[in-house]
Protein backbone atom coordinates (compact mmCIF):
# COMPACT_ATOMS: atom_id res chain seq x y z
CA UNK A 1 0.00 0.00 0.00
CA UNK A 2 1.79 2.90 1.39
CA UNK A 3 5.52 1.46 2.71
CA UNK A 4 3.89 2.88 6.02
CA UNK A 5 4.57 0.31 8.75
CA UNK A 6 1.37 0.77 10.68
CA UNK A 7 -0.72 -0.37 7.40
CA UNK A 8 -1.64 -4.01 6.17
CA UNK A 9 -2.30 -4.08 2.50
CA UNK A 10 -6.13 -3.60 2.78
CA UNK A 11 -5.14 0.07 4.40
CA UNK A 12 -6.08 -1.48 7.75
CA UNK A 13 -4.31 0.27 11.21
CA UNK A 14 -2.09 -2.49 12.55
CA UNK A 15 0.46 -3.17 15.63
CA UNK A 16 4.25 -3.86 14.23
CA UNK A 17 5.00 -7.30 14.44
CA UNK A 18 8.54 -6.94 16.34
CA UNK A 19 8.67 -10.62 17.23
CA UNK A 20 11.27 -11.59 14.61
CA UNK A 21 13.95 -8.46 15.46
CA UNK A 22 16.34 -9.05 17.28
CA UNK A 23 16.75 -7.56 20.71
CA UNK A 24 19.07 -4.90 21.27
CA UNK A 25 20.34 -1.74 22.80
CA UNK A 26 18.37 1.06 22.10
CA UNK A 27 18.45 5.05 22.83
CA UNK A 28 16.57 8.04 21.48
CA UNK A 29 16.87 11.61 22.30
CA UNK A 30 14.45 14.21 21.69
CA UNK A 31 14.10 18.30 21.82
CA UNK A 32 11.72 20.74 22.29
CA UNK A 33 11.30 24.43 23.39
CA UNK A 34 8.59 26.46 24.97
CA UNK A 35 8.62 30.25 24.03
CA UNK A 36 7.77 32.82 26.86
CA UNK A 37 7.98 36.04 27.94
CA UNK A 38 11.09 37.68 29.45
CA UNK A 39 8.87 38.51 32.60
CA UNK A 40 7.58 34.39 32.30
CA UNK A 41 11.24 33.12 32.30
CA UNK A 42 12.22 35.39 35.67
CA UNK A 43 9.33 33.64 37.08
CA UNK A 44 10.24 30.92 36.26
CA UNK A 45 13.95 31.31 37.32
CA UNK A 46 12.61 33.07 40.53
CA UNK A 47 10.67 29.87 41.63
CA UNK A 48 8.32 32.32 41.72
CA UNK A 49 4.67 30.84 40.56
CA UNK A 50 2.32 29.08 43.37
CA UNK A 51 2.08 26.17 41.30
CA UNK A 52 5.73 25.38 42.97
CA UNK A 53 9.25 24.78 40.63
CA UNK A 54 8.21 24.92 37.48
CA UNK A 55 10.98 23.12 36.06
CA UNK A 56 10.96 19.99 38.72
CA UNK A 57 7.72 19.62 38.23
CA UNK A 58 7.49 19.63 34.35
CA UNK A 59 10.87 17.43 34.29
CA UNK A 60 8.89 14.79 36.58
CA UNK A 61 6.01 15.19 34.36
CA UNK A 62 8.07 14.07 31.25
CA UNK A 63 9.62 11.29 32.72
CA UNK A 64 5.76 10.41 33.60
CA UNK A 65 4.87 10.80 30.08
CA UNK A 66 7.72 8.59 28.29
CA UNK A 67 6.25 5.74 30.97
CA UNK A 68 2.98 6.20 29.58
CA UNK A 69 3.33 7.02 25.70
CA UNK A 70 1.61 3.33 24.79
CA UNK A 71 -1.48 4.81 26.85
CA UNK A 72 -1.22 7.06 24.20
CA UNK A 73 -0.15 6.55 21.08
CA UNK A 74 -2.14 4.28 19.19
CA UNK A 75 -0.10 1.16 18.43
CA UNK A 76 3.45 2.08 20.31
CA UNK A 77 4.72 -1.21 21.95
CA UNK A 78 5.03 -1.13 25.74
CA UNK A 79 8.55 -1.34 26.66
CA UNK A 80 10.68 -1.85 29.51
CA UNK A 81 12.58 1.44 29.52
CA UNK A 82 15.81 2.03 31.30
CA UNK A 83 16.31 5.11 31.46
CA UNK A 84 14.31 8.46 30.67
CA UNK A 85 16.16 11.18 31.50
CA UNK A 86 14.56 15.14 30.62
CA UNK A 87 16.69 18.32 31.37
CA UNK A 88 14.83 22.01 31.32
CA UNK A 89 17.40 24.85 30.64
CA UNK A 90 16.14 28.61 31.07
CA UNK A 91 17.55 30.44 27.72
CA UNK A 92 17.56 34.38 26.83
CA UNK A 93 17.41 35.17 23.46
CA UNK A 94 14.87 34.49 22.49
CA UNK A 95 13.46 33.70 26.21
CA UNK A 96 12.51 30.23 26.04
CA UNK A 97 12.96 26.86 28.55
CA UNK A 98 14.63 24.36 26.51
CA UNK A 99 13.76 20.32 26.93
CA UNK A 100 15.59 17.87 26.22
CA UNK A 101 14.68 13.66 26.41
CA UNK A 102 16.86 10.83 26.54
CA UNK A 103 15.30 7.09 26.98
CA UNK A 104 16.99 4.08 26.83
CA UNK A 105 15.48 0.36 26.71
CA UNK A 106 17.09 -2.80 25.33
CA UNK A 107 14.21 -4.57 23.51
CA UNK A 108 13.61 -5.26 19.91
CA UNK A 109 11.98 -1.77 19.02
CA UNK A 110 12.90 1.87 19.26
CA UNK A 111 12.29 4.84 21.93
CA UNK A 112 12.15 7.89 19.84
CA UNK A 113 7.84 7.87 20.31
CA UNK A 114 9.17 7.98 24.45
CA UNK A 115 11.43 10.74 23.89
CA UNK A 116 9.18 12.70 21.65
CA UNK A 117 6.52 12.27 23.89
CA UNK A 118 8.64 12.84 27.32
CA UNK A 119 9.30 16.59 25.60
CA UNK A 120 5.86 17.08 24.73
CA UNK A 121 4.60 16.38 28.05
CA UNK A 122 7.23 18.55 29.67
CA UNK A 123 6.41 21.08 27.19
CA UNK A 124 2.78 21.05 28.11
CA UNK A 125 3.55 20.85 31.43
CA UNK A 126 5.45 24.45 31.48
CA UNK A 127 2.27 26.10 29.89
CA UNK A 128 -0.16 24.78 32.47
CA UNK A 129 1.73 26.44 35.20
CA UNK A 130 3.01 29.91 33.61
CA UNK A 131 -0.70 30.09 31.75
CA UNK A 132 -2.22 32.20 34.19
CA UNK A 133 0.75 35.06 33.33
CA UNK A 134 1.52 34.05 29.88
CA UNK A 135 -0.89 33.96 27.55
CA UNK A 136 1.79 34.13 24.93
CA UNK A 137 3.52 31.07 25.33
CA UNK A 138 4.39 29.15 21.58
CA UNK A 139 5.48 25.13 22.28
CA UNK A 140 7.92 25.00 19.05
CA UNK A 141 10.53 22.18 17.64
CA UNK A 142 9.65 19.03 19.40
CA UNK A 143 11.86 16.65 16.91
CA UNK A 144 14.12 13.87 17.21
CA UNK A 145 17.62 14.86 17.34
CA UNK A 146 19.27 11.33 17.89
CA UNK A 147 18.39 7.78 17.57
CA UNK A 148 20.84 4.50 17.92
CA UNK A 149 20.33 1.04 17.79
CA UNK A 150 18.39 -1.08 15.31
CA UNK A 151 18.18 -2.45 12.35
CA UNK A 152 18.25 1.38 11.10
CA UNK A 153 20.74 2.26 13.05
CA UNK A 154 22.11 5.28 13.98
CA UNK A 155 20.57 9.28 12.97
CA UNK A 156 21.64 12.48 13.79
CA UNK A 157 19.25 15.30 12.80
CA UNK A 158 21.81 18.71 11.29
Amino acid sequence: MSGLSHFDPAGNAVMVDVGAKAVSERTATAKGRVLVSAATARLIAERGFAKGDVLAVAQLAGIMGAKRTPDLIPLCHPLPLEKVAVTLELVEDPPAVEITATCKVTAKTGVEMEALTAVAVTALTVYDMCKAVDKTMRITDIRLVHKAGGRSGEFVSD
